[in-house]
């Protein structure tokens, strides 16, 4: 039996390397899909007989994949409350109109961010922040998303907990009795690394492919557009409260300008905790001084001026970029009235809008013909057009739940508003102690993360339908479909081989060509598997070459781990790249092009720092 095993074996791996190579091949041409090119693996694997069916997509139930799926929904509900665009508000800033700062920001925050937390959790946060300041920026994605996952990647360089890969090597020297590394070890060899990086990225910025700068949908309407349409620079008026006026420390209702004939109040803008925040305009609410009431004035006449003249009220203009600079808090939407609604034949006083849902109807169109006078005695016909002004929540309940209105159109500042803004604090709180309770280990990261997503829905940070949307369902495939990889070539003795290989060249090798052939090595798995089962791997392989040779195991291990790190140079070489892949919009050989040669820059730098800081 033992030589028709033997005989066997060789059969088994040059099948097992032949989907590997065809897989590879695909990836390289980009013909099909690589999500589908994953299926097809696993679909093809089982036929080897090497691993069974249940193994190959036992990548589904994958802790890691999970991990992924589950910081997606982390990210989403970042983006949703706001916390993201703030942070990319700050990057933005610092970076001006140069790329280059952006880049540098970029890559620095991600770096730092990751070396206390999952790389690839700090990616899937990033991942609708980058593509929020690429649109604001008009940068175009592609220069963004691949120095994005290169700082990730490098983070594992920088700290003890940095990325898996540390920690096991670590844990290897711990079973041999060493002391192990210290939580700083790694930072003299990461921090010039990423400043490598960080220079490399942007003298070649240009030459990185993926998506490009994306024009504008030239369908898609500004508030500002829609400001001139509806004439409302002429229709709304903004009366600011001076000091000592009459109207200041009274109720909203006692200034009796909701009334039949008079001016209705849409909102209120308050100088508090941050300049211009929107208060909804409630009965109840005590007028201060330096308010600025927003108030639908159109065909008032005299008795806007009476009013003023009443209350002490000063009229300021209305500047057709108030809306766009308030955009964050204050909306407005196209909806129209269907024939079966129960708005039909009654008047824009009668339905309340404002009562019912907290939305006001500062427009309205008669098929094509916009009412340029009073809307409140309009009666609302099937077909019409209501604009609606609101905040960004009550706008897209009404969306959701459909019925009286047809919501049908948003302006293009939609897209950079987070629903639900006032969670922010309690999105921090949670992610904070996910973060925490990642660096001190007390639960599993997966068990954590999942944790966080259930609290993150319970206070409404994310929705379902956010949550379910935000997992990129491509980049989830593609690692599902290549873990297999590794149970197959570790039954089918390839790395057996390609280890004992490297150790048969200890004789005759010089230590630092060992640490190359180590690093390279190491770099080669990475491309086919994760690199943490590289580094359970190739750990004890690096270590017995040490032993072989006498000499210390650190600059060894060492090697093994910063190798692992260093997988810029396919798509596949790290969740980190799957996970910008389609939204950088790269192809198979933009990896390639870009990390064969910094590859080649960080082996230079290990070979010639780690003797040095880790001496033979």
């Amino acid at each position: 039996m033992l030589p028709d095993r033997v005989l066997s074996l060789p059969t088994d791996l040059v099948l097992v390397v032949a989907i590997l190579i065809a897989a590879v091949t695909m990836f390289a041409i980009n013909r099909p899909r690589m999500d589908v090119v994953a299926v097809m693996v696993m679909v093809a694997l089982p036929f080897t007989g090497v691993i069974s069916v249940s193994e190959a997509l036992a990548g589904f139930s994958d802790n890691n994949v999970i991990l992924i799926a589950g910081l997606f929904v982390v990210g989403e509900a970042l983006v949703q409350t706001g916390v993201s665009q703030r942070i990319g508000d700050w990057i933005a800033a610092r970076a001006g109109r140069s790329e280059a700062r952006l880049i540098f920001f970029l890559m620095v925050g991600a770096a730092a961010l990751s070396s206390i937390m999952s790389s690839t959790g700090v990616v899937a946060i990033f991942i609708p922040m980058v593509l929020r300041i690429a649109r604001s920026s008009r940068v175009a994605p592609g220069r963004l998303m691949m120095p994005l996952s290169m700082a990730a990647l490098i983070s594992g360089m920088l700290t003890l907990i940095g990325t898996p890969p540390n920690l096991i090597v670590h844990g290897e020297l711990l079973r041999r009795g060493e002391e192990g590394f210290g939580f700083f070890d790694f930072t003299p060899f990461g921090l010039p690394i990423l400043g490598l990086a960080i220079l490399y990225m942007i003298a070649l910025r240009r030459f990185i492919g993926g998506a490009t700068v994306t024009s504008p949908d030239p369908t898609r309407r500004s508030l500002g557009d829609w400001v001139a349409d509806f004439d409302l620079a002429r229709r709304i008026a903004r009366l600011r409260v001076p000091a000592g006026a009459q109207a200041a420390r009274r109720p909203l209702s006692a200034l009796n300008l909701g009334g039949p004939d008079r001016p209705v109040v849409l909102a209120i803008e308050r100088i508090g905790g941050r300049a211009g925040d929107i208060i909804r305009p409630r009965p109840d609410i005590v007028i201060r001084s330096g308010d600025i009431l927003v108030i639908d004035a159109a065909d008032q006449g005299d008795t806007l001026d009476e009013s003023c003249n009443r209350w002490g009220l000063v009229q300021l203009p209305l500047s057709g970029d108030w809306f766009t600079e308030r955009a964050r808090d204050m909306g407005l939407a196209q909806a129209m009235v269907p024939p079966a609604s129960s708005l039909v034949d009654r008047s824009v006083a009668e339905v309340q809008f404002p009562a019912h849902h907290d939305l006001a109807v500062i427009g309205l169109r008669h098929g094509a013909r916009a009412v340029s006078g009073a809307l409140r005695d309009e009666t609302l016909r099937p077909g019409d057009t209501l604009l609606l002004m609101g905040a960004w929540q009550d706008i897209r309940r009404v969306q959701d739940r459909r019925g009286e209105v047809v919501m049908l159109d948003l302006p293009g500042e939609a897209d950079n508003v987070a629903p639900s803004a006032r969670r922010a604090p309690l999105a921090l709180l949670v992610v904070g102690l996910m973060v925490l309770g990642m660096v001190l280990g007390v639960a599993p990261n997966v068990h954590l993360v999942l944790l966080a997503c259930l609290a993150l829905g319970l206070f409404g940070c994310v929705t379902m339908t956010g949550a379910y949307g935000a997992m990129h369902m491509k980049s989830l495939v593609l690692i599902v479909g290549m873990l297999p990889f590794a149970l197959a070539l570790e039954r089918t003795g390839g790395v057996d081989m390609a280890a004992a290989g490297l150790i048969a060249l200890a004789g005759e090798a010089s230590p630092r060509v060992l640490l190359a052939a180590i690093f390279l090595t190491t770099s080669l798995f990475s491309l086919f598997i994760s690199n943490t089962a590289t580094a359970v791997l190739m750990a004890p392989v690096a270590m017995a070459v040490a032993d072989s040779l006498g000499i210390s195991p650190y600059p060894f291990a060492m090697t093994v781990a910063l190798a692992a790190s260093a997988a810029f140079m396919t798509p596949v070489s790290s969740p980190v790249n799957t996970l910008v892949l389609g939204p950088g919009g790269y192809k198979f050989l933009d990896f390639v092009k870009i990390g064969v040669p910094f590859s080649a820059i960080t082996l230079a730098v290990v070979i010639a720092m780690v003797p040095v800081i880790l001496p033979f």
